[in-house]
Protein backbone atom coordinates (compact mmCIF):
# COMPACT_ATOMS: atom_id res chain seq x y z
CA UNK A 1 0.00 0.00 0.00
CA UNK A 2 0.69 0.87 1.36
CA UNK A 3 4.47 8.72 -0.47
CA UNK A 4 7.26 16.05 -4.43
CA UNK A 5 10.18 16.98 -6.84
CA UNK A 6 12.55 18.51 -7.82
CA UNK A 7 14.55 18.38 -11.62
CA UNK A 8 16.53 19.91 -14.02
CA UNK A 9 15.73 20.97 -17.82
CA UNK A 10 17.08 19.07 -20.65
CA UNK A 11 17.38 21.92 -23.46
CA UNK A 12 17.61 21.04 -27.03
CA UNK A 13 20.22 17.93 -27.86
CA UNK A 14 22.23 18.62 -24.77
CA UNK A 15 22.43 18.44 -21.10
CA UNK A 16 21.90 21.50 -19.66
CA UNK A 17 21.23 22.81 -15.83
CA UNK A 18 18.52 25.12 -15.99
CA UNK A 19 16.39 24.05 -12.71
CA UNK A 20 12.75 24.02 -13.11
CA UNK A 21 12.22 24.22 -8.95
CA UNK A 22 15.39 23.74 -7.68
CA UNK A 23 18.49 22.36 -7.57
CA UNK A 24 19.15 18.36 -7.14
CA UNK A 25 22.06 17.71 -4.49
CA UNK A 26 23.62 20.21 -2.04
CA UNK A 27 20.91 19.47 0.56
CA UNK A 28 20.39 16.44 2.79
CA UNK A 29 18.08 13.97 1.67
CA UNK A 30 16.75 13.02 4.98
CA UNK A 31 17.26 16.09 7.13
CA UNK A 32 17.15 14.83 10.86
CA UNK A 33 15.67 15.86 14.19
CA UNK A 34 18.71 17.51 15.69
CA UNK A 35 19.82 17.19 19.51
CA UNK A 36 19.56 20.34 21.42
CA UNK A 37 22.41 22.32 22.61
CA UNK A 38 26.17 21.12 21.28
CA UNK A 39 26.65 17.81 21.90
CA UNK A 40 28.43 16.27 19.27
CA UNK A 41 27.36 13.25 16.84
CA UNK A 42 28.96 10.08 18.17
CA UNK A 43 29.98 7.25 16.34
CA UNK A 44 28.83 3.56 17.76
CA UNK A 45 26.46 1.40 19.04
CA UNK A 46 23.43 -0.65 18.41
CA UNK A 47 19.47 1.09 18.14
CA UNK A 48 16.69 -1.26 18.97
CA UNK A 49 14.02 -0.57 17.12
CA UNK A 50 10.35 -2.06 17.13
CA UNK A 51 8.41 -1.70 14.68
CA UNK A 52 4.29 -2.82 13.92
CA UNK A 53 3.78 -5.54 10.94
CA UNK A 54 2.39 -9.15 11.03
CA UNK A 55 3.92 -12.38 11.20
CA UNK A 56 1.59 -13.70 8.31
CA UNK A 57 2.35 -11.21 5.72
CA UNK A 58 6.23 -10.93 6.16
CA UNK A 59 7.96 -9.83 3.31
CA UNK A 60 11.61 -9.55 2.09
CA UNK A 61 10.93 -9.02 -1.49
CA UNK A 62 11.93 -5.21 -2.53
CA UNK A 63 9.85 -4.98 -5.23
CA UNK A 64 6.99 -6.51 -3.18
CA UNK A 65 4.08 -4.73 -1.35
CA UNK A 66 5.49 -3.90 2.09
CA UNK A 67 2.32 -4.59 4.25
CA UNK A 68 4.43 -4.41 7.44
CA UNK A 69 6.14 -1.14 8.81
CA UNK A 70 8.98 -3.39 10.31
CA UNK A 71 9.71 -4.61 6.33
CA UNK A 72 9.49 -1.25 4.96
CA UNK A 73 11.76 -0.22 7.45
CA UNK A 74 14.34 -2.89 6.81
CA UNK A 75 14.34 -2.71 3.08
CA UNK A 76 14.67 1.08 2.92
CA UNK A 77 17.89 0.72 5.10
CA UNK A 78 19.73 -2.05 3.00
CA UNK A 79 18.24 -0.60 -0.28
CA UNK A 80 18.70 2.50 -1.73
CA UNK A 81 16.07 4.18 -4.02
CA UNK A 82 16.79 6.77 -6.76
CA UNK A 83 15.64 9.50 -5.07
CA UNK A 84 14.26 10.10 -1.52
CA UNK A 85 11.87 12.56 0.69
CA UNK A 86 13.97 16.07 1.41
CA UNK A 87 13.08 18.95 3.34
CA UNK A 88 14.09 22.12 0.94
CA UNK A 89 13.93 20.90 -1.80
CA UNK A 90 11.79 18.21 -1.07
CA UNK A 91 12.78 15.33 -3.58
CA UNK A 92 16.39 15.28 -2.37
CA UNK A 93 19.15 12.45 -3.95
CA UNK A 94 19.77 9.19 -2.85
CA UNK A 95 21.31 6.52 -5.17
CA UNK A 96 20.88 9.41 -7.97
CA UNK A 97 22.61 12.41 -7.36
CA UNK A 98 21.47 13.97 -10.18
CA UNK A 99 18.76 14.11 -12.97
CA UNK A 100 17.78 15.57 -16.13
CA UNK A 101 15.28 15.95 -18.40
CA UNK A 102 14.39 16.57 -22.30
CA UNK A 103 12.93 19.70 -23.08
CA UNK A 104 9.33 18.15 -24.03
CA UNK A 105 9.75 16.41 -19.96
CA UNK A 106 9.30 12.82 -21.36
CA UNK A 107 12.61 11.97 -21.51
CA UNK A 108 14.78 11.78 -17.76
CA UNK A 109 18.29 10.84 -16.94
CA UNK A 110 19.20 9.86 -14.05
CA UNK A 111 22.74 9.43 -12.88
CA UNK A 112 23.93 7.66 -10.23
CA UNK A 113 26.01 8.25 -6.87
CA UNK A 114 30.04 8.30 -8.12
CA UNK A 115 31.69 5.17 -6.16
CA UNK A 116 28.78 3.67 -5.45
CA UNK A 117 28.65 0.09 -4.63
CA UNK A 118 26.40 -3.11 -3.69
CA UNK A 119 27.52 -4.61 0.15
CA UNK A 120 29.75 -6.91 -1.88
CA UNK A 121 31.74 -4.04 -3.25
CA UNK A 122 30.71 -4.55 -6.74
CA UNK A 123 29.93 -1.63 -8.39
CA UNK A 124 26.33 0.07 -9.62
CA UNK A 125 26.22 0.11 -13.28
CA UNK A 126 23.71 1.04 -15.43
CA UNK A 127 22.43 -2.59 -16.45
CA UNK A 128 21.91 -2.95 -12.32
CA UNK A 129 19.50 0.30 -12.82
CA UNK A 130 17.83 -1.02 -15.92
CA UNK A 131 17.23 -4.52 -14.57
CA UNK A 132 15.84 -3.62 -11.52
CA UNK A 133 13.39 -1.11 -12.67
CA UNK A 134 12.24 -3.32 -15.36
CA UNK A 135 11.20 -5.82 -12.52
CA UNK A 136 9.71 -3.32 -10.77
CA UNK A 137 7.99 -2.35 -13.46
CA UNK A 138 6.17 -5.33 -14.35
CA UNK A 139 5.01 -6.32 -10.62
CA UNK A 140 1.48 -6.44 -9.78
CA UNK A 141 1.71 -2.66 -8.77
CA UNK A 142 4.57 -1.47 -10.81
CA UNK A 143 1.86 0.94 -13.25
CA UNK A 144 1.32 2.54 -10.14
CA UNK A 145 5.02 3.10 -9.33
CA UNK A 146 6.49 4.16 -12.26
CA UNK A 147 3.29 5.94 -13.67
CA UNK A 148 3.64 6.32 -17.17
CA UNK A 149 7.11 4.48 -17.88
CA UNK A 150 6.33 1.29 -19.85
CA UNK A 151 9.54 -1.30 -19.31
CA UNK A 152 10.01 -1.34 -22.40
CA UNK A 153 11.24 2.63 -22.35
CA UNK A 154 13.26 1.64 -19.46
CA UNK A 155 17.52 1.94 -20.96
CA UNK A 156 20.83 2.71 -19.93
CA UNK A 157 22.42 6.03 -19.71
CA UNK A 158 26.18 5.90 -20.12
CA UNK A 159 28.27 3.53 -17.28
CA UNK A 160 26.14 4.26 -14.29
CA UNK A 161 22.54 5.77 -15.29
CA UNK A 162 19.57 5.18 -16.57
CA UNK A 163 16.58 6.55 -18.83
CA UNK A 164 13.24 6.64 -18.18
CA UNK A 165 10.77 7.74 -20.99
CA UNK A 166 7.30 8.43 -19.83
CA UNK A 167 3.91 8.21 -22.33
CA UNK A 168 2.94 11.99 -21.66
CA UNK A 169 5.65 14.88 -20.08
CA UNK A 170 6.08 14.41 -16.67
CA UNK A 171 7.77 17.21 -15.07
CA UNK A 172 7.25 15.35 -11.39
CA UNK A 173 9.09 12.04 -12.34
CA UNK A 174 11.99 12.04 -9.82
CA UNK A 175 8.99 12.61 -7.42
CA UNK A 176 7.24 9.95 -8.30
CA UNK A 177 9.91 7.49 -7.88
CA UNK A 178 10.86 8.32 -4.55
CA UNK A 179 9.21 5.75 -2.75
CA UNK A 180 10.23 1.92 -4.19
CA UNK A 181 12.39 2.12 -6.68
CA UNK A 182 15.39 0.07 -4.73
CA UNK A 183 17.73 -0.81 -6.54
CA UNK A 184 18.77 -5.16 -6.76
CA UNK A 185 22.18 -6.43 -8.12
CA UNK A 186 20.86 -7.80 -12.01
CA UNK A 187 20.48 -11.26 -12.40
CA UNK A 188 19.73 -12.24 -8.78
CA UNK A 189 17.26 -15.43 -9.51
CA UNK A 190 14.18 -14.92 -8.15
CA UNK A 191 13.91 -17.50 -5.35
CA UNK A 192 16.93 -15.03 -3.70
CA UNK A 193 15.61 -11.69 -4.12
CA UNK A 194 15.65 -11.01 -0.70
CA UNK A 195 19.64 -12.13 -0.48
CA UNK A 196 20.63 -9.43 -3.32
CA UNK A 197 23.04 -7.38 -1.80
CA UNK A 198 21.90 -3.88 -1.62
CA UNK A 199 23.83 -0.55 -1.91
CA UNK A 200 22.51 1.37 1.63
CA UNK A 201 23.65 2.67 4.40
CA UNK A 202 23.27 -0.63 6.51
CA UNK A 203 23.87 -4.42 5.10
CA UNK A 204 21.75 -7.36 6.39
CA UNK A 205 23.51 -9.21 9.70
CA UNK A 206 20.65 -11.79 9.78
CA UNK A 207 16.88 -11.95 9.46
CA UNK A 208 14.46 -14.34 11.29
CA UNK A 209 10.79 -14.30 10.81
CA UNK A 210 10.64 -10.51 10.80
CA UNK A 211 12.91 -9.63 13.22
CA UNK A 212 16.34 -8.57 11.72
CA UNK A 213 20.01 -7.15 12.72
CA UNK A 214 21.36 -4.71 10.19
CA UNK A 215 25.01 -3.54 10.61
CA UNK A 216 26.68 -0.18 9.32
CA UNK A 217 28.08 -0.36 5.87
CA UNK A 218 31.18 1.75 5.40
CA UNK A 219 31.44 2.37 2.03
CA UNK A 220 28.14 3.72 1.87
CA UNK A 221 28.18 6.55 -1.12
CA UNK A 222 25.93 9.02 0.95
CA UNK A 223 28.45 9.61 3.49
CA UNK A 224 29.01 8.58 7.22
CA UNK A 225 26.61 6.51 8.79
CA UNK A 226 27.35 6.43 13.34
CA UNK A 227 25.44 3.53 14.32
CA UNK A 228 27.53 -0.48 14.51
CA UNK A 229 23.74 -1.77 13.92
CA UNK A 230 20.19 -1.13 14.16
CA UNK A 231 17.92 -4.34 14.96
CA UNK A 232 14.67 -4.94 14.25
CA UNK A 233 11.53 -6.56 16.06
CA UNK A 234 8.55 -6.41 14.82
CA UNK A 235 5.43 -6.06 17.14
CA UNK A 236 1.65 -6.95 15.83
CA UNK A 237 0.13 -4.27 18.18
CA UNK A 238 0.76 -0.59 18.72
CA UNK A 239 0.05 -1.62 22.92
CA UNK A 240 2.45 -4.12 22.94
CA UNK A 241 5.29 -1.96 20.96
CA UNK A 242 4.85 0.96 23.04
CA UNK A 243 5.03 -1.36 26.53
CA UNK A 244 8.69 -2.99 24.94
CA UNK A 245 10.14 1.06 25.20
CA UNK A 246 8.35 2.25 28.01
CA UNK A 247 10.23 -1.28 29.73
CA UNK A 248 13.50 -0.03 28.24
CA UNK A 249 13.41 -2.94 26.19
CA UNK A 250 13.75 -1.15 22.99
CA UNK A 251 15.43 2.43 21.83
CA UNK A 252 12.96 3.73 19.71
CA UNK A 253 8.89 2.92 18.86
CA UNK A 254 8.57 3.41 15.43
CA UNK A 255 4.97 5.28 14.18
CA UNK A 256 3.20 4.43 17.46
CA UNK A 257 0.48 5.89 17.26
CA UNK A 258 -1.51 8.56 19.32
CA UNK A 259 -2.18 6.49 22.26
CA UNK A 260 1.09 5.40 23.06
CA UNK A 261 1.88 9.39 22.86
CA UNK A 262 -0.59 10.32 25.33
CA UNK A 263 0.69 7.22 27.76
CA UNK A 264 4.50 8.73 27.44
CA UNK A 265 4.00 12.47 27.16
CA UNK A 266 4.13 12.81 31.04
CA UNK A 267 7.76 10.90 31.39
CA UNK A 268 10.97 12.33 31.21
CA UNK A 269 13.16 9.29 30.29
CA UNK A 270 10.81 9.34 26.69
CA UNK A 271 10.99 11.70 24.02
CA UNK A 272 7.65 11.51 21.78
CA UNK A 273 8.74 12.36 17.97
CA UNK A 274 5.67 14.27 16.42
CA UNK A 275 6.29 13.77 12.37
CA UNK A 276 3.36 16.57 11.03
CA UNK A 277 1.33 15.47 7.87
CA UNK A 278 1.92 12.04 8.27
CA UNK A 279 -0.80 9.67 7.58
CA UNK A 280 -3.92 10.73 5.41
CA UNK A 281 -7.42 9.34 6.71
CA UNK A 282 -9.67 9.26 4.21
CA UNK A 283 -13.37 7.63 4.13
CA UNK A 284 -13.90 6.30 0.53
CA UNK A 285 -17.27 7.12 -1.62
CA UNK A 286 -17.24 5.06 -4.88
CA UNK A 287 -18.24 7.77 -7.62
CA UNK A 288 -18.59 5.48 -10.32
CA UNK A 289 -21.88 3.50 -9.42
CA UNK A 290 -24.11 2.83 -6.10
CA UNK A 291 -25.67 5.19 -3.31
CA UNK A 292 -22.71 7.38 -3.74
CA UNK A 293 -22.45 8.82 -7.29
CA UNK A 294 -24.51 12.00 -6.58
CA UNK A 295 -21.87 14.62 -5.92
CA UNK A 296 -24.94 15.88 -3.85
CA UNK A 297 -24.93 12.93 -1.46
CA UNK A 298 -20.73 12.76 -1.29
CA UNK A 299 -21.13 16.78 -0.26
CA UNK A 300 -23.85 15.88 2.19
CA UNK A 301 -21.81 13.02 3.75
CA UNK A 302 -18.50 15.85 4.05
CA UNK A 303 -20.98 18.22 5.55
CA UNK A 304 -22.30 15.47 7.94
CA UNK A 305 -18.69 15.36 9.80
CA UNK A 306 -17.54 17.52 12.85
CA UNK A 307 -13.73 17.26 11.80
CA UNK A 308 -12.51 18.65 14.79
CA UNK A 309 -14.34 16.21 17.03
CA UNK A 310 -13.07 13.54 14.63
CA UNK A 311 -8.91 14.61 15.10
CA UNK A 312 -9.47 15.24 18.78
CA UNK A 313 -11.47 11.61 20.11
CA UNK A 314 -10.07 9.21 17.09
CA UNK A 315 -6.36 10.75 17.19
CA UNK A 316 -6.23 12.02 20.99
CA UNK A 317 -5.35 15.50 18.84
CA UNK A 318 -2.45 14.36 17.05
CA UNK A 319 -3.33 15.11 13.63
CA UNK A 320 -4.97 18.11 11.91
CA UNK A 321 -8.21 18.50 10.03
CA UNK A 322 -8.63 18.30 6.37
CA UNK A 323 -10.38 19.16 4.01
CA UNK A 324 -11.04 16.62 1.13
CA UNK A 325 -7.60 17.15 -1.01
CA UNK A 326 -4.97 14.57 -0.88
CA UNK A 327 -1.46 15.71 -0.51
CA UNK A 328 -1.48 18.21 2.62
CA UNK A 329 2.61 17.71 3.42
CA UNK A 330 3.25 19.36 -0.40
CA UNK A 331 4.38 22.79 -0.18
CA UNK A 332 1.92 23.03 -3.32
CA UNK A 333 -0.88 22.33 -0.40
CA UNK A 334 -3.80 25.23 -1.45
CA UNK A 335 -4.60 26.15 1.90
CA UNK A 336 -6.62 29.05 0.52
CA UNK A 337 -9.45 26.52 -0.57
CA UNK A 338 -12.52 27.51 1.93
CA UNK A 339 -12.46 24.89 4.93
CA UNK A 340 -15.57 22.39 4.59
CA UNK A 341 -16.77 22.49 8.11
CA UNK A 342 -19.87 20.75 9.67
CA UNK A 343 -23.61 21.97 8.13
CA UNK A 344 -26.32 19.43 9.09
CA UNK A 345 -29.00 21.62 7.71
CA UNK A 346 -27.06 21.94 4.18
CA UNK A 347 -26.42 18.38 4.27
CA UNK A 348 -30.31 17.38 4.49
CA UNK A 349 -31.14 19.81 1.84
CA UNK A 350 -28.62 17.95 -0.12
CA UNK A 351 -29.56 14.31 0.90
CA UNK A 352 -33.32 15.70 -0.35
CA UNK A 353 -32.89 16.69 -3.31
CA UNK A 354 -30.51 13.49 -4.79
CA UNK A 355 -33.74 11.62 -3.28
CA UNK A 356 -31.03 9.93 -1.20
CA UNK A 357 -32.88 6.82 0.38
CA UNK A 358 -32.61 7.43 3.97
CA UNK A 359 -34.43 4.28 4.99
CA UNK A 360 -31.33 2.24 3.95
CA UNK A 361 -28.78 1.11 6.32
CA UNK A 362 -25.63 1.25 4.47
CA UNK A 363 -22.29 -0.95 5.72
CA UNK A 364 -18.74 1.35 6.13
CA UNK A 365 -16.25 -1.30 5.55
CA UNK A 366 -12.97 -0.55 7.39
CA UNK A 367 -9.99 -2.48 9.23
CA UNK A 368 -7.80 -1.98 12.53
CA UNK A 369 -4.27 -1.90 10.00
CA UNK A 370 -3.50 1.02 12.40
CA UNK A 371 -4.58 2.81 15.43
CA UNK A 372 -7.57 5.59 14.72
CA UNK A 373 -9.05 3.30 11.60
CA UNK A 374 -12.22 1.54 13.07
CA UNK A 375 -12.31 4.54 15.93
CA UNK A 376 -12.99 7.16 12.73
CA UNK A 377 -15.53 4.95 11.56
CA UNK A 378 -17.79 4.57 14.62
CA UNK A 379 -17.22 8.49 14.92
CA UNK A 380 -18.39 8.96 11.33
CA UNK A 381 -21.08 6.52 11.54
CA UNK A 382 -22.96 8.38 14.72
CA UNK A 383 -22.39 11.98 13.39
CA UNK A 384 -23.73 11.03 9.79
CA UNK A 385 -26.29 9.65 11.94
CA UNK A 386 -27.57 13.50 13.28
CA UNK A 387 -28.44 13.80 9.20
CA UNK A 388 -30.06 11.08 8.44
CA UNK A 389 -27.71 8.65 7.39
CA UNK A 390 -27.82 5.36 8.63
CA UNK A 391 -24.04 3.66 8.45
CA UNK A 392 -23.60 0.20 9.86
CA UNK A 393 -19.14 -0.38 10.45
CA UNK A 394 -18.48 -3.81 9.72
CA UNK A 395 -14.72 -4.23 10.59
CA UNK A 396 -12.80 -6.46 8.12
CA UNK A 397 -9.54 -8.76 8.16
CA UNK A 398 -6.56 -7.24 6.24
CA UNK A 399 -6.61 -10.12 3.49
CA UNK A 400 -10.33 -10.00 2.78
CA UNK A 401 -10.21 -6.20 2.90
CA UNK A 402 -7.49 -5.44 0.33
CA UNK A 403 -9.00 -8.58 -2.23
CA UNK A 404 -12.71 -7.93 -1.94
CA UNK A 405 -13.50 -3.96 -0.62
CA UNK A 406 -10.68 -1.94 -1.76
CA UNK A 407 -10.85 -0.60 -4.82
CA UNK A 408 -14.43 -1.87 -5.02
CA UNK A 409 -16.44 -1.27 -2.08
CA UNK A 410 -18.90 1.89 -1.77
CA UNK A 411 -18.48 3.11 1.48
CA UNK A 412 -14.86 2.55 3.17
CA UNK A 413 -12.08 3.74 5.39
CA UNK A 414 -8.35 3.52 3.82
CA UNK A 415 -5.05 5.57 4.92
CA UNK A 416 -1.87 6.08 3.32
CA UNK A 417 1.63 5.91 4.78
CA UNK A 418 2.92 8.52 2.86
CA UNK A 419 1.28 11.70 2.32
CA UNK A 420 3.42 12.88 -0.03
CA UNK A 421 2.06 15.18 -2.29
CA UNK A 422 -0.52 16.58 -4.58
CA UNK A 423 1.01 14.96 -7.75
CA UNK A 424 1.42 11.82 -5.99
CA UNK A 425 -2.37 11.00 -5.56
CA UNK A 426 -3.18 12.12 -9.06
CA UNK A 427 -1.28 9.81 -10.69
CA UNK A 428 -1.40 7.13 -8.26
CA UNK A 429 -5.55 7.35 -6.96
CA UNK A 430 -7.69 9.99 -8.65
CA UNK A 431 -6.75 10.39 -12.63
CA UNK A 432 -9.04 8.08 -14.49
CA UNK A 433 -6.33 5.49 -15.55
CA UNK A 434 -4.34 5.14 -11.82
CA UNK A 435 -4.07 2.11 -10.99
CA UNK A 436 -5.37 2.45 -7.40
CA UNK A 437 -8.03 4.70 -8.19
CA UNK A 438 -9.48 4.30 -5.36
CA UNK A 439 -13.01 5.78 -5.81
CA UNK A 440 -13.75 4.62 -9.17
CA UNK A 441 -13.68 8.72 -10.11
CA UNK A 442 -13.57 9.97 -13.41
CA UNK A 443 -13.31 13.36 -14.07
CA UNK A 444 -12.42 14.74 -17.85
CA UNK A 445 -11.53 18.81 -16.27
CA UNK A 446 -9.27 17.03 -13.51
CA UNK A 447 -7.17 14.81 -15.94
CA UNK A 448 -6.85 18.02 -18.24
CA UNK A 449 -5.52 19.64 -15.92
CA UNK A 450 -3.04 16.76 -14.44
CA UNK A 451 -1.99 16.27 -17.59
CA UNK A 452 -1.48 20.03 -18.51
CA UNK A 453 0.65 20.56 -15.19
CA UNK A 454 2.54 17.68 -15.85
CA UNK A 455 4.32 18.80 -19.41
CA UNK A 456 4.52 22.68 -17.69
CA UNK A 457 7.94 23.32 -17.16
CA UNK A 458 7.62 27.21 -15.56
CA UNK A 459 7.45 26.59 -11.96
CA UNK A 460 4.56 29.27 -11.40
CA UNK A 461 2.84 28.02 -14.33
CA UNK A 462 2.60 24.33 -13.03
CA UNK A 463 1.79 25.47 -9.17
CA UNK A 464 -1.76 27.35 -10.73
CA UNK A 465 -2.48 24.07 -12.89
CA UNK A 466 -1.68 22.21 -9.56
CA UNK A 467 -3.79 24.54 -7.49
CA UNK A 468 -6.81 24.01 -10.43
CA UNK A 469 -6.46 20.03 -9.84
CA UNK A 470 -7.36 20.50 -5.76
CA UNK A 471 -10.18 22.71 -6.23
CA UNK A 472 -11.57 20.23 -8.45
CA UNK A 473 -10.96 17.21 -6.18
CA UNK A 474 -12.35 19.57 -3.14
CA UNK A 475 -15.74 19.91 -5.02
CA UNK A 476 -16.00 16.68 -6.66
CA UNK A 477 -13.95 13.37 -5.68
CA UNK A 478 -14.73 10.24 -3.73
CA UNK A 479 -12.53 11.32 -1.01
CA UNK A 480 -13.81 12.82 2.55
CA UNK A 481 -10.41 13.40 3.79
CA UNK A 482 -11.31 14.53 7.41
CA UNK A 483 -8.07 14.10 9.06
CA UNK A 484 -4.33 13.67 8.68
CA UNK A 485 -2.81 11.61 11.87
CA UNK A 486 1.10 12.92 12.99
CA UNK A 487 3.49 10.30 12.69
CA UNK A 488 4.60 9.34 16.31
CA UNK A 489 7.81 7.79 17.16
CA UNK A 490 8.35 7.21 20.87
CA UNK A 491 12.35 7.35 21.60
CA UNK A 492 14.79 6.37 24.42
CA UNK A 493 16.49 9.60 26.41
CA UNK A 494 19.74 9.00 24.74
CA UNK A 495 18.21 8.83 20.76
CA UNK A 496 19.43 11.75 18.67
CA UNK A 497 19.25 12.24 14.79
CA UNK A 498 15.87 11.26 14.18
CA UNK A 499 13.89 11.64 10.93
CA UNK A 500 11.14 14.58 10.95
CA UNK A 501 9.84 13.90 7.70
CA UNK A 502 6.87 12.09 6.97
CA UNK A 503 5.99 9.56 4.87
CA UNK A 504 9.28 7.38 3.21
CA UNK A 505 11.32 10.03 5.43
CA UNK A 506 10.38 8.35 8.58
CA UNK A 507 12.63 4.84 7.97
CA UNK A 508 15.66 6.96 6.90
CA UNK A 509 17.58 6.26 10.32
CA UNK A 510 21.12 6.47 8.71
CA UNK A 511 21.90 9.74 10.67
CA UNK A 512 21.01 8.89 14.13
CA UNK A 513 22.95 8.13 16.74
CA UNK A 514 23.23 7.30 20.43
CA UNK A 515 24.39 9.77 23.36
CA UNK A 516 25.48 7.35 25.60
Amino acid sequence: MDATRRQLLWAGGALGTTALLGACGGDDPAPAARSNGSEKPRRGGTLRVGALGRASAVTRDPHGVQANESDYLIIALVYDTLTAPGAKPNTAPRLATRWTSSKDLRTWRFTIAEGATFHDGSPVTADDLVWSLKRLRNTPSGASRMPGVAARNIRPYGRNGVELVSDYPNAELPQLVRLSTFILKRGTPEKEIHQSPGTGPFKLDWYRGGNARLVRNDAWHGGEVLLDAIEVRLFESPQALSNALLAGQLDLASNVGAVAARTAERRKDIQVVRRRDDMPLPIVMRTADGPFADPRVREALRLAVDREAMVEQALSGYGVVGNDIMGTGDPAYDRSLPQRVRDLDRARKLLAEADFDLSRTYELVTTEDVAALAESATLFASQVREAGVKVKVVKRDSTVFYDDVWLKGDLYTTYWGTNDSVVFFASKTLSADAAQNEAGWRDAPFDAAYRKAMRTADASERATLLRELQKIQHERSGYLLWGVADGIDLAAAPVRGLPKLPGYGRVQLERAWLAR
